[in-house]
């Protein structure tokens, strides 16, 4: 006859693994088995999908930012999702050299569309939930890019903008002079430098150029006001 197990054989438990459960995620999240309910933002590196639920969602390397970015090309504050009903749409906030691209182009700011692959630095997230749609010309969603810009381009722009982010009404944009002063170069490269600059927006030829060219800038959020006692240029 074969022996009788035991007492203590037949009710020993077996071991538990606790290495072995999933942990739950950070709220407001879901696994790519579940739908989230309305526009989201997917997480390429953890994917992770984060709900757009409010009116205004940060993106950032910040503690405090709604969708936390673990990547040192991102800013503290790197970005914001607008959501306007069923549509979202992306604004860049101008803190971060690396910036924001959609669909692998710099963006300012950007209505979004199903699928599109968002690039906060070197950070990709894709975007989701979205109405699949033709957006309609009375819904004035524009959907604008920004061509790729150079250092230098940039600076030229941002002394360009500055008379019109003051307080005052009807001030007119910099002029050549004033941006090779402010910048330290000559004349004739500022002038080199707004030909090209003239091309990359597609302003055309003809009076108020330069004017042009900043509303243009202003309008797509390219630059902002320097904050008061910013040392703005450097040698």
């Amino acid at each position: 006859m074969k022996p009788t197990p035991s007492a203590d054989q037949t009710t020993t438990p077996r071991p538990s693994f606790p290495h072995r459960r999933q942990h739950p995620r950070t709220p407001v999240t879901t696994t790519e088995d579940t739908t989230a309910e309305g526009p989201y933002l997917k997480i390429d590196s953890s994917g992770d999908v984060r709900s757009l639920a409010g009116e205004v969602t940060t993106v950032g390397r910040g503690e405090g930012a709604d969708i936390h970015l673990r990547d040192l090309t991102v800013s503290q504050l790197h970005a914001e999702l607008v959501r306007r009903g069923p549509y979202v749409y992306v604004v860049d906030l101008g803190l971060s050299r690396n910036g924001t691209r959609v669909n692998g182009r710099p963006v300012a700011r950007r209505v979004l569309k199903e699928g599109d692959v968002l690039t906060f630095g070197t950070a990709r997230c894709r975007v989701g939930g979205l109405p699949r749609e033709q957006l309609r010309p009375d819904l004035e969603l524009r959907r604008e890019s920004v061509p790729d810009l150079t250092r230098r381009e940039l600076d030229v722009l941002t002394v360009l903008c500055q008379p019109a982010l003051s307080d005052e009404a009807f001030v007119a944009p910099a002029t050549a002079r004033d941006i090779a002063e402010a910048l330290v170069v000559t004349e004739a490269a500022v002038k080199q430098h707004l030909l090209r600059l003239y091309q990359k927006f597609r302003i055309p030829e003809g009076q108020n150029r330069r004017t042009r060219l900043a509303n243009e800038v202003v309008s797509l959020g390219l630059v902002r006001p320097m904050p008061e006692g910013t040392a703005r240029w450097a040698s």
